[in-house]
């Protein structure tokens, strides 16, 4: 049985899935999961009293300033799982996929996505006949989950990196050095369909905050992380 923490980050004004996936992450029967949210709720407005609600934002904050606040003792868990709060997970979501990222050695990993998702990358969409794959990479949201061995190698969060853009291209660096795999889990996908992506914030100023984190961190370039290492099927 692995202690997992869960940190996530709802709009109190907007639709959201945030009750449920609180409900199917707290359903683990194989796992101790803790979880810990942050409702951004402008003006006050909107529901923002969801359980395991731990901050209530009424002004823009970047997100991962907030996720480096709920996640301030990650190394106490075995594993940190970073969530948004637009997505769809089946019944048993949380076991299934930890069991298989257990299974993969992944460090690093996100659940598929569907193929009716909005999907930035098409090597996240989920592959049927496989489990999983190690890959170069793993993006950033909706949904990623790091092991303890990786969360000294990522964590805290650079405050400045705003909506994250672009870490998932500095981490594979840190992991390999590191001898840590990624990898993304096909058997255990989720659907992120309930809004488009920059859907709630600016894409501009997500972009920009992207190419300041590159310039100042080492990476892979886009060919050399949209690899797939190794399939199980």
């Amino acid at each position: 049985m692995a202690k997992i923490l869960v940190v996530g980050v709802y709009l109190a004004n907007r639709p959201n899935t945030a009750v449920h996936l609180m409900y199917e992450l707290q359903s683990s029967v194989a796992h101790t999961v803790v979880q810990r949210w942050a409702a951004i709720a402008p003006g006050q407005r909107g529901r923002f009293d969801l359980p395991w609600t731990k901050m209530v934002l009424t002004e823009r904050t970047p997100k991962f300033t907030i996720l480096n606040q709920l996640a301030n003792d990650a190394l106490d868990f075995d594993w940190l799982l970073l969530c948004d709060d637009d997505v769809e997970v089946s019944e048993g979501f949380l076991d299934w996929f930890i069991e298989l990222a257990g299974k993969y050695d992944f460090a690093v990993a996100q659940p598929a996505r569907t193929a009716d998702s909005f999907i930035d990358h098409p090597i996240v969409q989920v592959m049927p006949g496989l489990k999983a794959r190690r890959t170069r990479f793993v993006e950033i949201g909706p949904v990623v989950c790091l092991r303890r061995d990786a969360i000294p190698l990522l964590l805290p969060f650079p405050e400045d990196c705003g909506m994250g853009w672009g870490l998932d291209l500095v981490w594979p660096v840190r992991l390999e050095r590191a001898g840590l795999r990624l990898g993304i889990v096909d058997a255990a996908p989720v659907a992120h369909r309930l809004r488009p992506p920059t859907a709630a914030y600016d894409g501009g100023e997500a972009s920009q905050n992207m190419c300041w984190t590159l310039a100042r961190h080492a990476h892979l370039g886009l060919d050399e992380a949209f690899t797939i290492l190794d399939a199980y099927a």
